[in-house]
């Protein structure tokens, strides 16, 4: 089966169940402070998880581009990805259990033609706050799963959630493929990390709230959120060892043997995967609407550490021109009849990794050379100071991830430590800090942010007066705090020009209008002047929320009833975020 033919089956199969498909999302996620990256479908669908009425209904279907940093290191095994697609279903409050597990079973079994004893599950053991989750496993069972294909694992398995500290969450069952291997011993099932069962797909069952005592209530909103990885199905359907023999890689795989006049061999294997699976996520990346480039901070790390490492990787094989371009070139063909971006951004997208290719290749060979003379000094076991690898990044642009890569390679440490608080001394925001300075998410749906997300509009609607229709919207974050909004724009703003976007933000404010939302098709929207950024990932009908004379947005919310409850907005910053755009950071209500 081909990549094509098992996104439309998926799509095509819960269509006929009464869902409603709806676009890919972005990769870099709008107003959840939570995570740097889309990782899973469910994160566009925020609001409507928590009780907003979706457009498009109560059971949906999509096929979503994710970014997952937490499996950088495990790149280059059989399964982990940093870039993947996921096919995802949701139910907002309707169908639960019994619906979602048949479905799961009915896809598997008689449309992939998945065998039954091929399958294996897990759901949740229970504990002494949250019961045995003894309904799943009887559904499963009723479906044709025999009894010693389900497994019982605790929260450390089969719990999601909270995102915060309170809020949504619940058990979940998860849907394994053996591969065939033997057991590596008594205890062996599917949380075993030996390789012999696969995930492929989790039925997440969002039924309780977390409390801030920390009990658990039912919700009266109980969802489903699932969600099934393309690449590693498409592997186990089609019989393949890992994903790199699927057709989603091969041609990258075939493409980089040609460049480099090697071949696929095991001696190669390990460089020619990470180069395929970090080209395939940094185009991505690169070829999203929002236009990142690579920086030092938040995504444009992420992606700077990928595209570093790839060359590197090039590099070590003894390739000394850039090749990266050329490996770009082929992401965007295999993938731009599904991905548009991809060839509507190719110039951006080539361009960025030309530039950064040139700017990482200038100091790559005498840092590498500094570098050998830091590790000589040093015995196996030892560790490298943390002064010196801070040294290797701000004289050689070296992430400390590189630095322990190449450390690791002599089995030398890093003092992580020290590290961190010489790059924290230096860079006010940086990727180490993200997971400790983002806090929200599901659990952040609080008044503020609710408050600072109608500012967005306000801020939009400003920006466009002041400097032009030219300008839209290319990312924004939110967290209790402070807004923080990327527009596209070429120079730095004026002082005056700040002062009139403040001025206009506040009238709005003071004048204490309504805010109005209607429903609508995406072309009456347009038609009648509104504005949305990525319309791909809007349905049929759109939610258009109206600030009437300063703001007309396609919008999935949450936003204020008035414009006075904002009280006053104030311009805290105006900086470059990337190469065409700049970000503003902005308070309310000071």
């Amino acid at each position: 089966m081909k990549a094509n033919e098992l996104r439309r089956m998926y799509v095509e199969f819960f269509e006929n169940s009464g869902h409603k498909e709806i676009g890919s999302a972005s990769l870099l996620p709008d107003n959840d402070p939570s995570v740097l990256f889309t990782t899973a479908g469910m994160h566009p669908l925020v609001p409507y998880l928590l009780g907003e009425k979706h457009p498009q209904g109560k059971r949906l279907v999509n096929v979503q581009k994710c970014v997952r940093t937490g499996d950088i290191d495990e790149v280059g095994d059989d399964t982990h990805l940093t870039f993947f697609e996921m096919l995802g279903n949701w139910s907002l409050g309707d169908y639960f259990k019994q619906e979602s597990i048949t479905m799961s079973y009915t896809f598997l079994t008689k449309y992939l033609k998945i065998p039954v004893d091929k399958l294996a599950v897990t759901v949740f053991e229970g504990d002494s706050l949250v019961p045995r989750d003894t309904e799943a496993a009887e559904i499963w069972m009723q479906n044709g799963l025999k009894k010693e294909q389900i497994y019982f694992y605790d929260r450390s398995e089969n719990w999601w959630g909270p995102a915060g500290k309170t809020g949504p969450c619940g058990p979940d069952t998860e849907i394994f493929y053996d591969m065939g291997k033997a057991k590596c011993g008594e205890n062996c099932g599917p949380a075993c990390k030996c390789g012999k069962y696969v995930e492929i797909w989790n039925n997440v069952f969002m039924e309780y709230n977390k409390n801030e005592d920390g009990t658990y209530s039912e919700l009266s909103q109980k969802n489903v959120d699932t969600g099934m990885g393309l690449e590693r199905v498409l592997t186990v359907i089609n019989g393949y060892k890992n994903v790199y023999e699927t057709e989603l890689f091969q041609p990258i795989v075939k493409n980089i043997e040609s460049l480099t006049g090697m071949s696929y061999t095991e001696e190669n294997r390990q460089a020619f995967r990470i180069i395929s699976e970090h080209m395939r996520a940094a185009t991505f990346i690169l070829g999203d609407p929002k236009a990142i480039g690579p920086s030092n901070s938040e995504q444009g790390y992420i992606l700077r550490r990928l595209i570093r490492r790839t060359i590197r990787l090039i590099k070590k094989l003894g390739i000394n021109n850039n090749i990266i371009c050329n490996i770009a070139k082929v992401v965007i063909e295999n993938y731009g009849e599904i991905y548009s971006e991809l060839v509507s951004n190719k110039d951006f997208i080539l361009e960025q990794l030309e530039k950064e290719y040139t700017l990482f290749s200038k100091t790559l060979d005498s840092g590498l050379k500094m570098a050998e003379r830091y590790f000589s000094n040093l015995e196996e076991g030892s560790s490298l100071s943390g002064d010196l690898a801070f040294k290797l990044y701000d004289t050689f642009g070296f992430p400390i991830e590189f630095t322990v890569e190449l450390a690791s390679e002599r089995k030398i440490g890093v003092d992580i430590s020290v590290f961190e608080q010489k790059f924290r001394e230096h860079q006010e925001k940086s990727r180490k800090g993200a997971g400790e300075k983002f806090k929200g998410g599901l659990a952040d749906n609080s008044e503020q942010t609710t408050k600072l997300h109608t500012a967005t509009h306000l801020l939009n609607g400003a920006l466009r007066t002041v400097l032009g229709v030219s300008v839209y919207q290319k990312g924004s974050n939110i967290n209790a705090e402070r807004l923080r909004f990327d527009f596209s724009f070429d120079r730095k703003m004026t002082k005056e020009e700040l002062e009139k976007v403040e001025k206009i933000v506040n009238e709005a404010i003071e004048k204490g209008i309504d805010v109005e939302c209607t429903e609508q098709t995406v072309e009456a929207a347009k038609a009648e002047g509104a504005v949305g950024v990525f319309d791909s990932k809007y349905g049929e009908i759109v939610k258009v929320y109206t600030i009437p004379g300063y703001s007309k947005e396609i919008c999935g919310g949450p936003h204020v009833l008035n414009t006075g409850e904002l009280k006053s907005f104030k311009i805290i910053k105006e900086e470059s975020s990337s190469s065409g755009v700049r970000r503003i950071k902005a308070i309310i209500g000071y």
